[in-house]
């Protein structure tokens, strides 16, 4: 449908949370085992869906993997589109959707000294960090996490299905390209 001279297009947030409650009931799942699922408040996914509440990437994250899908499909679908999070931006760069997968790149800023702490994404996921700037330490796993040092110039590749966490080195903010990549789940019957 064409828009008029005028009119304007749905808030990012408005966007996102049609996009949620579509796929929390195209999975058969309530209100309630999602946001249980996700760690989130019943209200807060509540007002999200609704449009009354604008993501955040941790949010938004916490959401996609209980519903098995990547983050690209719960926000903007243009590149160039910015995700603010609460200790990090990203930036959508790409999002390639293949038949046995979809991969996402974004360009990350954290702040120095600052924590990303990022749930489980879907089952299979495969994440990989290239540090342009700055330098990390991440963590990999739920009790007794593995932790790798990532310095300037770096990449690192893990299974991206357990919890995980950047945190940036004291010197300038951390800079770094981040790629996703989920395997195709078959919809639930």
């Amino acid at each position: 449908m064409a828009r008029h001279q005028g009119q304007r297009s749905p808030s990012p947030g408005v966007e996102a949370g049609a996009r949620v409650r579509a796929l929390r009931l195209d999975r058969g799942l309530s209100l309630t085992a999602l946001a249980a699922a996700a760690g989130i408040g019943k209200g807060s996914l509540s007002e999200l869906e609704a449009g009354r509440r604008n993501p955040t990437l941790d949010t938004l994250y916490a959401v996609a993997g209980p519903l098995g899908v990547p983050l690209a499909a719960l926000v903007d679908d243009r590149d160039g589109t910015v995700v603010p999070g609460e200790t990090l931006d990203a930036v959508r760069l790409h999002v390639l959707v293949e038949a046995d997968r979809t991969t996402e790149v974004y360009l990350l800023r954290l702040a120095a000294g600052r924590t990303r702490r990022s749930p489980a994404h879907a089952a299979g996921a495969i994440e990989q960090l290239i540090v342009l700037a700055g330098e990390c330490r991440v963590e990999v796993g739920g009790a007794a996490p593995s932790a790798r040092e990532v310095p300037t110039g770096a990449h690192l590749a893990w299974a991206a299905d357990v919890p995980h966490a950047y945190t940036a080195g004291p010197g300038p903010d951390l800079r770094a390209v981040n790629v996703i990549t989920t395997p195709t789940t078959p919809p639930t019957t």
